[in-house]
């Protein structure tokens, strides 16, 4: 059988893809129409964010039998294509989060203490020490939006330096057996906002959780607050935001993800001291794309293997 491996993944996977028999093609930047005629002779896929699997690529392989997607969401895979053909999508959503529930905390760290403003400055041949006078994450009460896999991994990091964990999840998609034992108690979405002094976003992007923090959220924060979003872009209204970092309703933002990705450079929400951001890397470790390349490759393989003896 034949796997098409069209965005990078860690060469263990690619090994153990190999030694499990299969046939691999290691073929990144394919564009549509390329991916369209590759594709047709593959029984499995395995892609990461960059290769988006829409309805027409998926009609295209006539032999496709798995989707293996190396991450989390599944935003550039078109899964009700995928099911009406019979063709199975799997993917890692534990792989890389402890990567992303990493850079969570690194950004309320840098938001609370200006390391990036700080940076930029000295840089500019600037000594503003007493312009950057920071807060402690110690004693401060964080509230977690979402608390699967990663916001329970940023949850016992929190915890552990000495901070007092809140959280809030769509009823019934929590476990909350889990959830108690990372340190987090849960708590109405009205009371997280009004109490948390950090408030850090870790869910899917849906119809339900677009815009879901817009002006009237921001206007129930403390003025004190800072908000990190390394989940998805689009559940914060960046417009919202946008007012209520400018005129001070809520301390700073730090933000990996956009409503549009590549973030577009006249953005306006780069343009304010109290915003930070970094490029969508919050899966972007050697560790967790080692994890993710192997996982994805096991899986895919076992499907495989599965189908094979059926």
């Amino acid at each position: 059988m034949k796997v098409l491996v069209s965005d990078s993944i860690a060469q263990d996977g690619i090994r153990l893809l190999q030694e499990e028999g299969l046939e691999v093609l290691v073929k990144t930047g394919l564009k549509p129409e390329e991916l369209k005629e590759v594709i047709k002779d593959f029984d499995a896929i395995i892609v990461r964010s960059a290769t988006k699997v829409t309805r027409e690529i998926i009609e295209s392989g006539s032999n496709l039998k798995i989707i293996g997607r190396a991450g989390v969401g599944l935003d550039n895979v078109d899964a009700q294509a995928a099911k009406e053909r019979g063709i199975k999508v799997v993917n890692t959503p534990g792989a890389t989060s402890i990567s992303v529930a990493e850079l969570a905390l690194a950004h309320m760290m840098a938001a609370s203490r200006f390391i990036a403003q700080g940076t930029m400055t000295l840089k500019a041949g600037k000594w503003e020490k007493k312009r950057f006078e920071g807060t402690e994450l110690f004693g401060k009460t964080l509230g977690i939006i979402g608390c699967g896999r990663i916001g329970r991994e940023l949850a016992v990091r929190a915890h552990a330096l000495g901070m007092n964990v809140i959280g809030y999840d769509v009823p019934g998609k929590c476990d909350l057996e889990a959830a108690r034992a990372a340190h987090i108690k849960m708590v109405p979405l009205e009371e997280l906002f009004r109490t948390a002094d950090y408030i850090s976003l870790h869910l899917p992007l849906t119809p339900e959780s677009k815009h879901m923090i817009g002006k009237t959220q921001f206007d129930m924060m403390k003025k004190n607050c800072i908000l990190v979003d390394c989940a998805r872009g689009g559940v914060v209204d960046e417009k919202a935001l946008y007012e209520a970092l400018k005129e001070g309703r809520i301390r700073a933002a730090a933000f990996d993800v956009f409503e549009t990705e590549p973030c577009a450079p006249e953005n306006p929400l780069l343009e304010l001291d109290n915003f930070i951001a970094t490029p969508h890397i919050g899966a972007a470790t050697v560790e967790g794309q080692t994890r993710a390349g192997i996982e994805i490759a096991r899986l895919v393989a076992d499907n495989l293997k599965a189908l094979q003896k059926a």
